[in-house]
């Protein structure tokens, strides 16, 4: 046998050579056995000569292969061992009892959520009653609260896709308990507001609950699954308006606080039936954890996994900014973070427009801040405890329905314009419903309206969550919600002050900067350069 090459520059040249070579004599060998030979043993000799070179120049080629394993494609080596993604995983597991007891818990999550965001509309009045607080201090409760959101969003969202989303989900939970409990112990407004922004700091981790339900959801069920998670929404701001009217005329409003704790601590218990997520495991290199997971999610669904082993490489730059500023993502995440600041700035804006129109009745008032002054000003001086009315908070409970009347709606437009044109819809119909309210109406007529403009907007907070979590990779989807998030309370922030304080100077100038916020968005919403609509979720940038 001819001995390699040795693996010198020109070896691989050198090699190949000897190959076509070989071909060629054994080419002219063949081509010559038409012409005789004197010699039938010479025939025989050259025959077997030009043979032994062609095998000798093949294996210098398997040679050549087996010292140079770069060569080696990873297709060539799964032809012997069978590997599978999560992703794939997923969609074969399918959907099953896991998803059902995942939606219970982490839809329960938004409850937690939707009940300290309501709250502030519940309570406004009373503490206003007992500081004696002007309008622009009832604003900044909230404007607090958004802000302790707005700065552990980006945070909650690094630490998840570093650490895990489990840690900071549960961490969540712990956290807006504690502090919320806290601030029914507030001896000043003070004491409040900063308790307030801690709660904030708190939900901002709750809220990576989305992220992590998302990834375990296959994608055909994601534009069912995840707009349902509304009715949970919906039964956290009933549940806290309830607990005003039956608790706050007899109680207070410390005690409403108190009493709404209570799911928190709960849900902390049962979010050990929760485990991390796979596609979060497999990132950063815990494959093990993965796999334990997929068997034991496959167990509850009665199903297998697929065959193989999971196979995805570790990604070592995780929860990177640079990832959402890239060339493939920048339009993407500018777009988006916009979209969210109108989302929160339209949602909240709604909720607390409809709680000061229905405090100060300023519904049919042309002069806005006379109207305003007569009612809250008395002879003595001005007038500060103005409750709600059992009217009132009825009226409230009707709106909380609008939340979740439109989600077949919601669940249509996702599965039939995709999630893009969705947005846009969404966006410009809450517009006209904003401008509509200025219309002098019935309470009946105002109700219907308000029921109206809360489903729009929850439906577009839908699309835009989901939107979210499907166009960002599993490196970086937890930071480029907390990104999302956090721009979102700068809406949130800015809100308060347009919807309680503007409103007393005119009712016209206080709604128009939500129509025409919503108006821009739907053309930023247009020009989103990837559309998600049944899409697999990605792993990596």
């Amino acid at each position: 046998m001819t001995p390699p090459l040795p693996d010198t520059p020109g070896a691989g040249q050198q090699k190949h050579c000897v190959l076509e070579a070989a071909n060629e004599r054994f080419a002219l060998s063949t081509a010559c056995k038409e012409k005789p030979l004197r010699a039938s043993g010479r025939k025989k000799d050259m025959g077997d000569s030009m043979k032994t070179e062609l095998v000798n120049a093949i294996q210098l080629q398997d040679v050549e292969l087996d010292e140079n394993p770069r060569h080696l494609s990873w297709n060539t080596k799964n032809n012997n061992e069978q590997t599978y993604s999560v992703e794939k995983a997923v969609e074969t597991i399918g959907f099953g009892r896991f998803h059902i007891l995942l939606f219970i818990i982490m839809g329960s999550a938004n409850i937690v959520e939707a009940m300290e965001i309501m709250l502030l509309a519940v309570v406004s009045p009373e503490i206003r009653c007992e500081w004696r607080l002007d309008d622009w201090q009832v604003a900044l409760v909230s404007t607090m609260v958004f802000l302790g959101f707005m700065v552990c969003g980006v945070l909650s969202g690094y630490i998840a896709d570093r650490y895990g989303r489990w840690k900071v989900v549960f961490g969540g939970f712990v956290w807006s308990a504690y502090f919320s409990l806290l601030t029914s112990f507030a001896p000043s407004y003070g004491w409040f507001i900063f308790l307030r922004s801690m709660v904030g700091c708190g939900v901002a981790g709750v809220s990576q609950g989305f992220v992590l339900k998302t990834e375990f959801i296959p994608a055909k069920h994601r534009a069912y699954l995840l707009p349902l998670a509304s009715i949970f929404w919906m039964f956290g701001s009933m549940l806290i308006i309830i607990l005003g009217m039956l608790v706050v005329p007899t109680l207070g409003w410390r005690w409403m606080i108190r009493i709404s704790v209570a799911p928190s601590i709960i849900l902390i218990f049962l979010f050990k039936f929760i485990p991390e997520s796979a596609r979060y495991n497999v990132s950063a290199g815990n494959i093990q954890a993965a796999v334990e997971t997929l068997q034991r999610i496959a167990k509850m669904n009665n199903a297998s996994l697929p065959p193989g082993q999971l196979f995805e490489p570790v990604e070592t730059e995780r929860g990177s900014w640079r990832i959402l500023l890239s060339p493939s993502f920048r339009r993407t995440s500018v777009l988006l973070w916009y979209a969210w600041f109108v989302a929160s700035f339209a949602y909240y804006g709604s909720v607390l427009s409809s709680s000061e129109l229905l405090e100060k009745n300023l519904l049919c008032v042309t002069d806005a801040d006379r109207a305003h002054q007569i009612k809250h000003r008395h002879e003595d001086g001005p007038c500060y405890c103005i409750p709600f009315a059992p009217s009132d908070y009825h009226t409230l409970l009707i709106s909380c329905f609008g939340e979740v009347a439109l989600v077949p709606l919601n669940i249509g437009l996702l599965n039939v314009l995709g999630r893009k044109m969705s947005l846009s819809f969404l966006q410009l119909m809450a517009a006209v419903v904003f401008m509509l309210l200025n219309i002098c109406t019935s309470m009946f007529g105002f109700t219907v309206l308000l029921f109206l403009l809360r489903s729009l907007v929850s439906m577009n907070f839908n699309v835009v969550y989901i939107y979210t979590a499907e166009v960002y990779p599993t490196v970086a989807r937890s930071l480029g919600m907390g990104f999302c998030t956090s721009f979102s309370r700068i809406g949130g922030m800015i809100a308060p002050f347009i919807a309680q304080v503007l409103m007393s100077e005119s009712v016209l100038l206080a709604l128009s900067p939500f129509s025409v916020a919503c108006v821009i968005c739907a053309v930023g919403n247009f020009l989103l350069p990837i559309e998600t609509k049944g899409r697999a979720l990605l792993q990596n940038s």
